[in-house]
């Protein structure tokens, strides 16, 4: 048994801030992490060409900056560098291998009891809390839909977190289903390096630039969401034109109130637009159903591939261990209350970069979590 004031479960970029404002106030913490190494998700789980898709601005964690020498947009690599000097700086030293399988809070004690599975013994490890701090992301459990035939497909099958880049599928048939930011910009990797890209677009879904939500989001600290939603499609229109043609469609709901309503981003086009005009990149609606190779779409329409790539997020698992919570999280481990006062619960329970606001959301919660404990302590 291991005790300290606060918990933190995960040791991605919202943990990492969580633990260096609690170093900044001088409280002790323990951090778990199901990995063996911080910010798995962009060590391991990122495609070679990502980069942050918000100027830097939006993106660095609490009390410390990004290098000067950094451009607007920051590559994987540079954002990986950045993430292991803030451990370093701030002294984070989580305990890897560890998989939290339940955390309860004990009325008699007023302490949180985390239970957690060692990679490495096998053993359950007890860790004793006053407070616990829920920092396992957006992005934990990758999630693939159930096709009807899709175990039966005798080509390649890959989630996104499995991708890397475009060089091997030259020449090769290959469907991206999902069109969010990663979708779109795999899309292009791959008809970049000379695949036959296709592109399932199901839902209607907001593109625009990355200085147009850059100026939106600045915009956003002066006038009304739905004035700055006006604005971006307006743009968006000018500078894309009309998409249906293609297969895509506009929603009726602006892109920021999407992002805020239900965490849809809007998709920061990086030449994909280009390649979808051109015929580079062919546009799909939904997939009906998988028969050997062959995919048949809803419009009936049916194409052979080799390759599947599903770019189709992830799901959380916070609703399997976190015991009697009813109040912070919903079932998919999201923020129940809405932006700015979703990051505390009751009993010292607290909640850090699970509100779809990104880097900037999960700076802020951490910053407003370590004060709230300070001042109780």
């Amino acid at each position: 048994m291991q005790q300290e004031p606060v918990i933190i479960v995960g040791a991605g970029s919202s943990g990492l801030a969580m633990a260096a404002c609690l170093y900044h106030h001088s409280i002790p913490y323990i951090i778990l992490e199901r990995e063996d190494c911080s910010a798995s998700l962009w060590k391991k789980y990122t495609y070679d060409r990502l980069h942050l898709h918000l100027d830097k601005q939006f993106c660095q964690l609490p009390h410390m900056s990004f290098p000067d020498t950094y451009p607007r947009f920051i590559s994987k690599h540079q954002f990986i560098s950045y993430l292991d000097d803030y451990v370093s700086r701030f002294k984070i030293s989580p305990l890897y291998r560890r998989t939290v399988e339940s955390a309860e809070f004990n009325e008699a004690t007023g302490k949180w009891t985390v239970k957690a599975r060692s990679f490495g013994s096998g053993e359950v490890e007890e860790f004793i809390g006053k407070f616990l701090v829920v920092a396992s992301g957006e992005t934990t459990n990758p999630f693939t839909p159930e096709i009807e035939g899709l175990d039966a497909f005798p080509g390649d099958v890959l989630h996104s977190t499995q991708f890397r880049n475009g060089k091997a599928f030259k020449n090769r048939k290959v469907l991206v289903v999902g069109s969010g930011n990663s979708g779109m910009e795999i899309a292009i990797e791959l008809a970049n390096h000379g695949a036959e890209t296709s592109l399932v677009v199901r839902s209607p879904v907001h593109i625009l630039s990355k200085d147009m939500i850059y100026w939106g989001l600045i915009l956003l600290k002066y006038i009304p969401v739905n004035m700055v939603d006006a604005l971006l499609v307006m743009l968006s229109k000018l500078v894309y034109g009309d998409l249906t043609k293609y297969g895509i469609r506009r929603p009726e709901e602006g892109p920021l109130s999407m992002k805020d309503a239900y965490g849809k981003y809007p998709v920061l086009d990086l030449g994909t637009c280009q390649k979808i005009k051109s015929g580079e990149i062919q546009v799909l609606p939904g997939i009906s159903i998988i028969r050997g190779n062959e995919v048949v779409f809803d419009n009936g329409e049916t194409h052979p591939f080799d390759t599947i790539v599903f770019c189709t997020g992830f799901k959380r698992s916070t609703n399997v261990w976190l015991k009697g919570d009813d109040c912070l999280l919903n079932d998919d481990g999201i923020s129940k209350a809405s932006f700015p006062n979703h990051w505390k619960g009751r009993n010292g329970l607290y909640c850090v970069g699970l509100s779809r606001k990104g880097l900037y959301g999960a700076a802020g919660d951490a910053m407003n979590i370590a004060d709230d404990i300070n001042s109780l302590l």
